[in-house]
């Protein structure tokens, strides 16, 4: 029972889910903490000041569109970040170590496969021609 623990969590796939999740949070964190220092007073400098900046009120509610703002651009940013701390360099050595298509060999699959065809073609073919003659 061990033994099948073990190698559930040596198989690639657990590894390379865990290392992302823990990669995702700590990029998050790193952007939200940049969206909070720098992104919000931006927001509301921007917006009118430090007293009305960042949000409206209706019949004494507060609508807080600064804090959406900021939301919308730290999803921006992080997925800016994953894809080009993550996605890109991974796409790149992808490319660079797997292995190349031999077109030779698709080409004579695809061939393998069309005197498959070919011969189930006149296999059904003599089939039914000895179904006419049997039933004549």
């Amino acid at each position: 029972m061990i033994k099948g623990f073990k190698d559930f969590l040596m198989r690639g796939n657990v590894v390379e889910l865990a290392v992302a999740v823990v990669m995702g949070a700590a990029m998050t964190a790193l952007v939200a903490s940049f969206g909070t220092a720098f992104l919000n007073p931006l927001i509301t400098l921007v917006t009118g000041g430090a007293e009305v900046g960042g949000e409206f009120t209706v019949n004494g509610v507060v609508f807080p569109y600064g804090l959406f703002l900021n939301g919308v651009l730290v999803f921006f940013l992080t997925a800016l970040a994953v894809y080009f701390v993550v996605v890109l360099p991974m796409n790149k050595l992808r490319e660079r170590f797997a292995p190349k298509v031999d077109e030779v060999h698709v080409v004579a699959e695809i061939e393998v496969l069309q005197e498959i065809r070919d011969l189930l073609r006149q296999q059904q073919q003599s089939r039914d021609l000895l179904r006419q003659q049997n039933r004549s």
